[in-house]
C-alpha cells in the first residue's frame, strides 16, 4: 500500500496560500499606487483659485538669494492672482539648508516686493523644513491673521499631497497650480509623480 506523503501536500498547500497572498498583496499596492496617482492627476489638472484671504506659496530651491525657475514659476502664478485681486494677502514658505544666509520664504519675500507687492501685504515664514512643517506652519499663521481661505500655489503634482496635509489640521484651501512652462522629459515627470506617490503614502502611514 502507497503512504500518501503529507509533507509534500502541505508544502503544496502552503505553497499555493503563499502565491495567493503575494497576488493579493501586490494587487492592493497596484490599486493603492493607481488611487494616489489618478488623486495627483487631479489636483494638478485642476485650478481651483477663487477669491480668498491669502495666497500661500510653497517652497522651492533658492541659489545665494535668488529663487530657483520652479520658485520663481510658482511665485509669478502668486503674483497673477494677487494682480487679479483674488487676495490681499501672500505668504511665503519655505525655510533654507544649515549655514544659508537665505531662504525659501525670505527670497519669496524679496522677489515679491520687488515686483510690487507692498511689504504690508506679505508674510514670510523661514523656518519649515518640508512640506508638512510649511503646512503645519501656514496654520499657525492663519489662525493668527484670521485667514480663514487661502489659495495654496506649488507645482501640479504637489497640490494633492497640500490639500491632504491642510485639510488634516483644518485648513480651507484651494489649490492653484503654476503653469508647467517649458515640456519636461519623461524621466523628470515619473520622478515627480513617484516621489508625490511615495511621500503621501508615507504620510498616511505614519498617521497610523
Amino acid at each position: 500500500m502507497i503512504v500518501p506523503d503529507t509533507n509534500l501536500r502541505r508544502r503544496s498547500a502552503d505553497g499555493r496560500l503563499l502565491r495567493t497572498a503575494v497576488v493579493l498583496v501586490l494587487a492592493v499596492i497596484v490599486a493603492w499606487v493607481g488611487w494616489v496617482h489618478g488623486q495627483i492627476r487631479y489636483y494638478a489638472d485642476r485650478d481651483e483659485a477663487r477669491s480668498a484671504d491669502a495666497i500661500a506659496v510653497f517652497g522651492a530651491a533658492e541659489y545665494d538669494g535668488r529663487p530657483s525657475p520652479v520658485l520663481r514659476a510658482r511665485l509669478d502664478h502668486a503674483l497673477d492672482l494677487y494682480d487679479r485681486k483674488l487676495a490681499p494677502m501672500v505668504i511665503t514658505l519655505g525655510g533654507g539648508d544649515v549655514g544659508d544666509q537665505h531662504s525659501e520664504g525670505g527670497v519669496g519675500h524679496d522677489y515679491l516686493l520687488a515686483h510690487g507687492v507692498p511689504e504690508r501685504a506679505i508674510i514670510a515664514e523661514t523656518q519649515s523644513d518640508n512640506t508638512e512643517e510649511s503646512a503645519a506652519r501656514l496654520a499657525v499663521i492663519a489662525r493668527a491673521n484670521h485667514l480663514n481661505r487661502i489659495i495654496v500655489v506649488s507645482d501640479g503634482t504637489h497640490l494633492f499631497r497640500i490639500h491632504a496635509l491642510c485639510e488634516k489640521i483644518g485648513l480651507t484651501v484651494y489649490t492653484s497650480p503654476r503653469p508647467a512652462g517649458r515640456g519636461i522629459s519623461w524621466q523628470e515627470s515619473f520622478t515627480r509623480m513617484a516621489h508625490e506617490i511615495i511621500s503621501y503614502t508615507a504620510w498616511r502611514l505614519h498617521l497610523h
